[in-house]
């Protein structure tokens, strides 16, 4: 049996409005991402995400289920367990927190390539023509 591992959950959504998704760019590492983070001890998951997304981008948004899950080692830090949801926002008005540099509204196609292979498959789930858009 192979040893057990530790891992944070982390929690993004995959915020789409008029055809178009929002992306947020990290301002550690300068990578494209979507809205999210930790959920805090004693926080319900849902409540989380709606949390996070409101302190990163000043959004209310419509949070439906999980659209994909993945996992991710390192070698000096817990593990990161990844919970990409789809979303709805009416509206557009981004103000950002410290933690991103800039954001931009895309249409999938053209979000995607600035997206890592998981942040891509979340983005292809979330927004695959046959799911609904609340």
């Amino acid at each position: 049996m192979g040893k057990t591992w530790r891992a944070v959950v982390t929690q993004k959504a995959v915020i789409r409005d008029a055809g178009e998704v929002l992306v947020v760019r990290d301002a550690n590492d300068g990578d494209w991402e979507f809205p999210g983070g930790r959920i805090d001890r004693k926080e319900r998951p849902r409540e989380a995400l709606l949390r996070e997304v409101r302190e990163e981008t000043t959004l209310d948004v419509r949070v439906s289920e999980p659209v994909y899950t993945a996992s991710k080692r390192r070698k000096k830090k817990k593990g990161k367990f990844f919970v990409y949801y789809a979303a709805t926002s009416a509206d557009r008005e981004v103000s950002l927190s410290d933690e991103h540099t800039d954001h931009r509204w895309l249409p999938p196609s053209a979000a995607r390539p600035l997206l890592n292979d998981r942040r891509a498959t979340a983005l292809d789930r979330a927004t695959a023509p046959d799911r609904p858009t609340e």
